[in-house]
């Protein structure tokens, strides 16, 4: 791998130094216009709330991908999403899988004793409030392509893992696909074609030919997400003005529902986000969405402004916020209609600890004082849990999936297992064939075939190679029967854990860019992720569920992690071929 601050001196195969430095030029001047940016790391004082932003950590080009299995990704979107508002109503399901996971792991333990006080109980009418609010889901499943001898050596999408909170990117990936549109057509004839289709070849092998079957067009694709997920966004808030009566703008005196002496203004979305956001202008294209083609309002907030400013009115399930005697809003209750999570993933947004009986665990309390409100969540507790790794293990057993799919939907389970790669319990539910994934590791030095994952978003979790084999034998006792067979035991410490296949995806070559300048070129891998979203009632209707847009990440390939914001990988798109 080459690097070097700037262009000069950088040799790249198949692209000329001239080429470079007009793309180069092109994508710093483009993300400026079209705010492909992310916010600085900065110190702010007292009196400064300036902001200075910075080109997002991005591909240069776009990578070769197959159409068909670009499509497969797509089409597998909504089936996903059926499956997590399903997974998500069934609590003996979710109790059965986790219980191993909540004695290890404080984190998913909380969640799951939250979700059984307010899902599962037959509690006061609080507990009412959250069960017959919406359900909203923006989730994305992120797949690899993989080649087995299985699927004849043919690469196929396999599912690294699903995203059901905090599912981020979809505003920056949209303008990366138009970026890269804009770079392959401007400048194509101009020594650019070449060094595609040399990363097509590298994909796609013979069966390259140029074109691309069926009405598919070969190139960038446009990514919907900046129209979808603001359009499902904007089905949950109408459904809770409706219910609600609630008038778009206007104040409302229904049954006395609303307080004629406060000033009341027009419904929000409440964003949950981290203190000191980087990623701010990806949420902020989401935000600009909603009013630009909804003129729906957003108010951002952290866990802990939100345990100070908002409030639950346990008779009606409706969650307000007062604001600040200061500003256009002075002293207004703004109701929120939709509560949607861009924090609230990983126990680092739980600063203040888990006891919430003494009060000090703010954020948790906040996190709950949320969940029994009326308004639709994204997630609810249900869709956050069926998010976690060992969800993912579980429902890669035989059967796991059909039962959520009985019937004429039985295909639709299919369907779905087409995407599973080989996943691995490493609870005390581990059967034989788990087992010998670990013998694997253990034995035949088959460390670097699999990863081990924890129950955490974010990247920079996973153990591989030498790591991940040294970490099971440190939680494993190894003895040897009569025969001289090898007989292992798990320690309990490893339920929170589970094992995966690895994917091995096709390499390419990529030219990365991060904080504005060309941070080198070599070969690369890439992980496509798909955008989905539903919305379902209280009682389980599914009143809107469609596939929502999509992002490719790209990585060099002897990076193991893959996530953006944690600096592991760029931000690309597909080139379909």
């Amino acid at each position: 791998m080459t690097t070097d601050s700037t262009t000069t001196g950088i040799t790249i195969p198949h692209l000329s130094p001239t080429t470079l430095a007009n793309l180069v030029d092109y994508t710093i001047s483009f993300s400026a216009a079209n705010g492909l940016q992310v916010q600085q790391k900065s110190e702010r004082s007292a009196t400064s709330t300036s902001s200075s932003y910075i080109t997002a950590p991005i591909s240069l080009l776009p990578q070769a991908y197959p159409h068909g299995q670009f499509q497969h990704g797509l089409a597998l979107s909504t089936p996903f999403n059926l499956l997590v508002d399903r997974i998500s109503r069934n609590g003996k399901f979710l109790q059965e899988t986790l219980k191993g996971v909540r004695d290890v792991d404080e984190f998913t333990g909380m969640l799951l004793t939250l979700y059984e006080a307010i899902y599962l109980s037959d509690g006061h009418s609080s507990e009412q409030h959250a069960k017959g609010a919406d359900r909203l889901g923006i989730l994305r499943s992120d797949y690899m392509l993989h080649c087995s001898q299985a699927a004849n050596n043919e690469y196929s999408i396999k599912q690294v893992e699903l995203n059901t909170i905090a599912s981020s990117f979809a505003g920056l990936a949209s303008s990366v696909a138009k970026l890269h549109g804009f770079l392959t057509r401007r400048l194509g004839e101009e020594g650019l074609q070449e060094f595609l289709d040399v990363n097509e070849r590298a994909v796609m092998g013979d069966s390259s030919d140029g074109i691309v079957d069926g009405d598919g067009e070969r190139g960038v694709p446009q990514s919907l997400a900046m129209i979808r997920l603001p359009a499902a966004m904007a089905v949950a808030y109408d459904r809770y003005c409706a219910r609600f009566n609630i008038g778009s703008s206007s104040n409302s005196n229904n049954n006395g529902e609303h307080k004629s002496d406060a000033a009341v203004i027009k419904p929000v979305i409440l964003f949950v986000v981290q203190p000191n956001e980087t990623n701010t202008v990806d949420q902020r294209l989401l935000e600009f969405a909603l009013w630009d083609n909804h003129e729906i309002p957003v108010v951002r907030m952290s866990l802990g402004e939100i345990h100070e400013r908002v409030t639950l009115d346990e008779a009606s399930g409706r969650l307000t916020i007062q604001n600040d005697d200061q500003g256009d809003n002075c002293g207004a209750v703004q109701e929120v209609a939709v509560v949607y999570f861009r924090a609230g993933y990983a126990p680092t947004d739980y600063p203040s600890g888990y006891n919430t009986a003494d009060g000090s665990g703010i954020e948790w309390l906040a996190r709950e004082r949320l969940e029994r409100g009326s308004a639709a969540k994204c997630p609810n507790l249900g869709y956050h849990l069926a998010g976690t790794k060992k969800v993912q293990q579980e429902l890669a057993r035989r059967g796991a999936v059909e039962q959520f799919f009985e019937g004429d939907e039985a295909d639709v389970a299919a369907q779905i297992r087409t995407a599973f790669a080989g996943l691995y319990s490493l609870g005390a539910d581990a059967n034989e064939e788990d087992m010998e994934a670990v013998k694997d590791v253990l034995f035949n030095d088959a460390k670097g075939q699999y990863v081990l994952k924890p129950q955490r978003e974010g990247g920079g979790y996973n153990y591989y190679g030498e790591n991940l084999a040294n970490k099971l034998k440190e939680n494993c006792t190894i003895t040897v029967d009569d025969d001289g067979n090898n007989d292992v035991t798990l320690s309990p410490d490893l339920s929170e854990f589970i094992l995966m296949e690895r994917l091995f995806p096709p390499q390419q070559r990529a030219i990365l860019l991060r904080n504005g300048q060309v941070e080198g070129t070599g070969m690369s891998i890439s992980e496509l992720g798909c955008f989905g979203a539903i919305v379902s009632s209280g009682d389980g209707e599914v009143v809107h569920n469609e596939y929502a847009g999509f992002l490719l990440r790209t990585k060099f390939s002897g990076v193991d992690e893959g996530g953006v914001a944690s600096g592991f990988a760029t931000l690309s798109s597909p080139y379909l071929c």
